[in-house]
Order: C-alpha cells, then sequence, then structure tokens
C-alpha cells in the first residue's frame, strides 16, 4: 500500500488511473465470482433435477415388478448403461437387490437417510471424486400387504463433468480479468490524461506568465465548467497582479523622479560649497538650504511609508468616537494664520459624530485644507461644512478659485500626481502625495473620498462609514 506522504506526491494522471483500475478490477472480480458461484449452483440444481426423474422411474419400475428377480431384470435394462449414474437398491435385510456396475462397494458410506422417511439429497466424497446423492424409500408391487417391504434406493451422479466445466470456466475468467483490467487501466489513463489537458494548457499559461509579460490569461472557455471557476480565478488573480505591477511601476518611476531633485540639488550645493573656501556665513546658508531639503526627503519617506501601512489593510491603530466638528475647529485654528496672511475667509457648518483613528482623521482632513490654502486666490472662502446621514459622516472641504479640468480629476488622488500648471505654486512645499495618502485614510475607515469642480469652486468630500453606530 502506499503511504500517505508518497500517495500525496503522486501525480493526478496516475492517481485516476490507479483509481479507476481498481475499481474496473473489483467490478470485473465481482462479476466472474458471482458467475462461478451461480454456474455451480445451477450444476446442483441440474443434479438434483436428473436424481429425481431418475426416482420416478425406479420407483416406477418397482410398481411394476412381480418379483426381485424381475425388479432387478428391469432396473438393469434401464439404468444399466448410465454413464456416470449410480443406483444401489437394497432389501429390508440390507442385501442388494441391484446394484449398477462399477459402483462403489463402500456406497453404504454416502451420506445416510434422514429418519423422516422422506428423500435425501446430499454430497458424497470418495476419494478425489464428488457425487450428488439422493435417498430414498420404496416400496415394490410384490411386497405383502400384511409385511409390506421397504426398498431402500441411493442414486449417486459423478459430478467429474460438472468440476471440469468450472475448472475451465475458472481459467478462461481470469485470462479475460487480466486482459480487461489491462485495458481498463490503459482506457482510464487516457480518460485521465485527456481529462487533464486543459489544467496543462493552464500550467503552460502560467509559465509563460513574467514580469514583462502580465498579459497572458486562463483559457475559461476552452476548459471543463468544473475548472471554469479556477480559471475565472486566476484571470481575476492576473488581472489584481497585473494591476499591482502597473502601480508599483509607476511608483517607482514617479518617486525616482520625485527624488533626484532634492538629491540632485544637495549634491549640487554640496559640490559648489567644496569646490572652493568660503566664509562661515555662506557655509550656514548652505547648510541651511540642506536641511530643508532632507526634510523634505523625510516627509516623503514618511508619507510612502504610512501609504504602505495603510494600503496592506492593517487595523486601525485607535479606535475612538469623536465629534468632527471639533477637531475640524481645531484644525480651522492651526490654519487661521496663513488663512489671514492670504485675506482668506475659513468657515464651519454643519457638526457630527463618527468613530475611527482620530489622527489619521485630523491628517485628512488637514491635507484637504492645506491643499485648498494653497489653491485659494486672496479673498476667497474656504467652507468646511460636516453633515451627519443615517449610515454614515461626510466631511467636505469647498474652496474658491479656478477651476479643475474634468479629465484630471480621476487622478488627482495618484501619487505624486499634480494638476495642470495653472493651478500648481513654485512655492509649494507639497510632494504630491497628500490626496493620495487622504484616500488611503478614507479608505482604511472603510469609507471613500471624492472630488467636484465647477462653477468657480472645487470641493472635497471625505465620507466615513458609521460602524459602530446604535440604531
Amino acid at each position: 500500500m502506499l503511504s500517505r506522504a508518497r500517495w500525496g506526491r503522486l501525480p493526478l494522471t496516475q492517481r485516476l488511473t490507479l483509481f479507476f483500475t481498481v475499481v474496473a478490477a473489483s467490478v470485473v472480480l465481482g462479476l466472474g465470482i458471482l458467475f462461478l458461484v451461480e454456474t455451480g449452483r445451477h450444476f446442483v440444481a441440474l443434479d438434483r433435477i436428473t436424481l429425481q426423474e431418475k426416482q420416478h422411474l425406479i420407483e416406477e419400475i418397482l410398481r411394476n415388478s412381480h418379483s426381485a428377480q424381475d425388479a432387478r431384470r428391469r432396473l438393469d435394462e434401464a439404468l444399466g448403461y448410465h454413464h456416470g449414474l449410480y443406483v444401489l437398491v437394497e432389501g429390508s435385510q440390507g442385501e442388494a437387490i441391484f446394484q449398477s456396475q462399477g459402483f462403489a462397494a463402500d456406497a453404504g458410506s454416502a451420506p445416510a437417510r434422514p429418519s423422516t422417511g422422506i428423500e435425501s439429497f446430499g454430497t458424497w466424497k470418495r476419494g478425489g471424486s464428488i457425487f450428488h446423492t439422493l435417498r430414498f424409500e420404496a416400496t415394490p408391487a410384490y411386497s405383502h400387504a400384511n409385511a409390506p417391504t421397504k426398498l431402500r434406493v441411493l442414486i449417486a451422479t459423478d459430478t467429474e463433468h460438472h468440476a471440469q466445466f468450472l475448472q475451465d470456466l475458472q481459467r478462461d475468467l481470469a485470462i479475460y480479468v487480466v486482459a480487461a483490467i489491462v485495458v481498463c487501466a490503459f482506457l482510464s489513463w487516457l480518460a485521465a490524461r485527456q481529462g487533464l489537458a486543459p489544467l496543462r494548457e493552464m500550467r503552460s499559461r502560467a509559465a509563460a506568465v513574467t514580469g514583462q509579460k502580465l498579459t497572458e490569461r486562463m483559457p475559461v472557455q476552452a476548459v471543463p465548467v468544473e475548472m471554469a471557476d479556477l480559471a475565472q480565478e486566476l484571470n481575476r488573480m492576473l488581472d489584481r497582479l497585473q494591476e499591482d505591477f502597473q502601480r508599483l511601476t509607476d511608483f517607482s518611476s514617479d518617486l525616482a523622479h520625485e527624488l533626484r531633485t532634492p538629491i540632485s540639488n544637495l549634491l549640487t550645493q554640496t559640490q559648489v560649497a567644496l569646490s572652493s573656501k568660503r566664509d562661515a556665513a555662506t557655509y550656514r546658508d548652505i547648510l541651511a538650504s540642506n536641511a530643508e531639503e532632507f526634510q523634505r526627503l523625510a516627509r516623503m519617506v514618511a508619507d510612502m511609508l504610512f501609504l504602505a501601512k495603510t494600503e496592506r489593510g492593517v487595523d486601525l491603530p485607535h479606535k475612538e468616537r469623536f465629534s468632527a466638528r471639533q477637531d475640524a475647529l481645531a484644525l480651522l485654528e492651526f490654519y487661521e494664520a496663513v488663512a489671514e496672511e492670504k485675506r482668506i475667509r475659513l468657515r464651519l457648518e454643519g457638526d457630527g459624530d463618527m468613530e475611527g483613528d482620530r489622527l489619521m482623521f485630523r491628517r485628512a482632513a488637514s491635507n484637504l485644507l492645506s491643499n485648498a490654502l494653497r489653491h485659494t486666490p486672496e479673498g476667497g472662502t474656504i467652507t468646511v461644512h460636516i453633515a451627519d446621514t443615517a449610515d454614515s459622516t461626510v466631511v467636505s472641504v469647498e474652496n474658491t478659485g479656478s477651476e479643475i479640468d474634468p479629465k484630471m480629476l480621476p487622478r488627482l488622488f495618484d501619487r505624486f500626481y499634480r494638476a495642470d500648471p495653472a493651478r500648481a505654486h513654485p512655492d509649494s512645499e507639497g510632494s504630491g502625495l497628500g490626496l493620495a495618502i487622504t484616500r488611503a485614510i478614507a479608505e482604511a475607515h472603510g469609507g471613500s473620498v471624492t472630488v467636484t469642480s465647477s462653477k468657480g469652486r472645487t470641493c472635497f468630500a471625505l465620507v466615513f462609514p458609521h460602524r459602530l453606530k446604535q440604531a
């Protein structure tokens, strides 16, 4: 028997072949054994019928016999030349009235007649021969009425021809069973191989998938229904891999582009500083400029780590229920000085409670406010509106100013993406990750972020669902 470890490593084609072969062998062997058993029973029934016919013949002869000699003569004429059939008729004293030629002298050792007086069918083994026997009692015609004579009759038929037939049949069946098992094994292997052909096709398609070739897909229409679901799931997995790989490629390209500028600035300023001797004030200015670039790099790295953490689907670090209005009011107070400098009016409307991470919410709202302050012209207005609906809390930040091209709206939340140059500010310290972080925070809370821009107003809306809100 195969061990569990070896069975687990056995190819699926061989497993199916072995399984079908065992099933076919069991069925064929079972049918062969059943046929042999039923054939043996049929031969026994035939012998019983034959012996009963001879019993009727003997009883008829004895009813028409006038003496023991007459009975012997009649029995010899009727039964003396039947091959394989032996008859012994004994008198009440055990004397032999009639005995077939070649009948064994020890026939008396055959199965005895039952005490009930009815016929008894049995089996008698003598040496290497097996006989089917029938014992019964008969009353001859010459028996006196006052003292009836009961003759004991034993009829035996040799089963050698039956045994020879069964032996030949068993040999032929064994040859047939072996041939049938071999044919079934081959057909099982062929069926399993053909049935698993779609899996081999899927394997070849999967082997063709590389980092440079992610367009291969599983043949859903060309596989059986049982494998269609697997093919569809693999295709969806490849779609996700292709999308993630493309996102990673774009991210790597954008990150390299964004890091190139501060690194180039640092390298240029350092090389210039080292090219000639300068005074202490110049060195301080260069170091201060380098510090600003380092801070920009540190913020970018921190933002990227934050995005990587939120996009892995980790749970919120600190869940609590808090007032969105209080946190929004604190942010407006923080940005009040910048707004006064640009003569921008800040407004807060509505109220609502939400459940989630307070610091992450503040960061998302702060990113939207910072973005609004950069793109709102002097004398403009920024309005923070909080709406508490049945299933969510919506925090929207709306600012006046130039509109955003509708074609650019879907890409505003991509990493390192900036809108058209007309909305860009040279003095901006943004790295192009603020809106991407805002979307990641909203999705970490199970919500979303949307943007609309029309009629001189741009509105970003954060939607946070009520996860733990009581009915």
